[in-house]
């Protein structure tokens, strides 16, 4: 085998001739230039174009490491005339466009990010934090524009994480069907989810036919108006947390009541009651049964409150065609109870109904975008935070949407 070939095959450096290789300061440099028909392409459309200047002269990229050994790749960088992109810097075979690094290096880092901290892979690759969030967000670009995640949509679900301190905010739809995270951006509100519908066009909305989600208006609204085959499903965790949102508040005013009028005995018990009245009855303790009776004794709405939010649980607890009997009871009892928290509850799941019904109906949940929400902030703890949303993007779709590339050697 002939030097230049060994060269290449070391480099990972298909499309390339080499020239020459010399070491400079402790670094292998490997110069080379691009085969005749590689030549002087654009990097935007890979349509050949005539050469417009030197450019900034010659270039260097970092290539993989020979064991402790720097490596760098050293080649002419022209620019060149497009006619749909203008004067761009001409495309290198080794390299994206934009690179300081060969595409094999990048596809490394991104590999490690994946599966280990950035800040690890930092070290490892002796390039510096901020360079690697750069890396990612270029190989999942290019990644992202070979496969089109929003094909073949059926039932998705949709919901926003928190970014950072703040009202910072990441909007991402999950497809229900193959558990990947198929679309994410910074946002939350009309503006972001219509974003997502203009990507996913005028035909693909018409193929969807589930939507679950919470009951926020900035979802609901462009759904209703743009997914005209669609039918939401109103997430049944948030319609639970209605009511044990309301338990709360009247556990809060009961105890409080207690304190001011100076009975003392009944604050002091009604005192930690707050998860013997949270937890599933088969889940409760001796000690939070006993409590619990004990509020049965001093306090007859606060149970009244407890019982009103454990009869909506058993609500999705129920088939379907039960279901939605146990939900007009519940719903009577709620607007009677003289219980203000659980009557506005009331009023809210009456207006939200239909989406409810459908939810019982299709038994579907945001479960699985929750769980995808647990992941990014997993991504984002172990990567000890990112300077920006779209560096936090890529990597969670390099990870969850299947668009992690191979490490160098198993992509040959």
């Amino acid at each position: 085998m002939r030097d230049g070939r060994v060269w290449k095959k070391l480099l990972g450096a298909d499309g390339a001739v080499i020239e020459d290789v010399s070491i400079e300061q402790d670094a292998l440099i490997v110069k080379v230039r691009p085969k005749a028909g590689e030549k002087r392409r654009c990097p935007h459309c890979a349509r050949r174009c005539p050469r417009y200047d030197n450019g900034e002269g010659r270039r260097r990229w970092r290539a993989l490491d020979f064991a402790t050994t720097l490596v760098y790749l050293e080649a002419d960088a022209p620019r060149v005339f497009c006619r749909a992109h203008g004067v761009v810097v001409a495309a290198v075979p080794w390299a994206r466009h934009g690179a300081r690094f060969t595409a094999a290096f990048e596809d490394q880092i991104a590999w490690l990010c994946v599966h280990t901290s950035k800040s690890a892979t930092a070290e490892l690759m002796r390039v510096s934090w901020r360079a690697v969030g750069g890396v990612v967000e270029r190989v999942c670009a290019e990644t992202e524009g070979r496969e089109d995640l929003l094909v073949g949509l059926r039932r998705i679900g949709i919901d926003e994480i928190s970014n950072k301190r703040g009202q910072n905010y990441i909007m991402v739809v999950v497809d229900h069907d193959s558990g990947r995270l198929v679309w994410a951006h910074p946002g939350r509100d009309k503006a972001t989810v219509h974003r997502f519908l203009d990507a996913l066009g005028p035909e693909r909305c018409e193929q969807i036919e589930l939507v679950s989600c919470d009951m926020a208006g900035w979802i609901s609204g462009p759904v209703a108006e743009r997914l005209a085959n669609a039918v939401r499903c109103v997430d049944p965790f948030h319609v639970v947390k209605l009511a044990g949102d309301a338990l709360d508040e009247i556990r809060r005013e009961v105890w409080n009541e207690a304190r001011l009028k100076g009975q003392r005995q009944i604050a002091a018990e009604l005192k930690g009651a707050r998860f013997a009245l949270w937890k599933n009855p088969e889940n409760l303790t001796e000690r939070q049964q006993t409590k619990l009776a004990r509020i049965e004794e001093l306090n007859r709405p606060l149970f009244r409150a407890y019982l009103l939010s454990q009869q909506l649980r058993e609500v999705y607890r129920a088939p379907f065609e039960h279901a939605l009997g146990l939900l007009d009871a519940w719903l009577s009892w709620a607007r009677r109870s003289r219980l203000k928290p659980f009557v506005r509850v009331a009023a809210t799941i009456t207006e939200q109904r239909q989406g409810i019904e459908a939810a019982l109906a299709w038994g579907l949940s945001n479960a699985r975008v929750e769980q995808m929400n647990t992941q990014i902030r997993l991504i984002a703890r172990r990567a000890f935070g990112f300077h920006s949303p779209e560096a936090l993007i890529a990597l969670a779709k390099l990870t969850l949407s299947g668009l992690c590339p191979p490490l160098p050697a198993e992509g040959a």
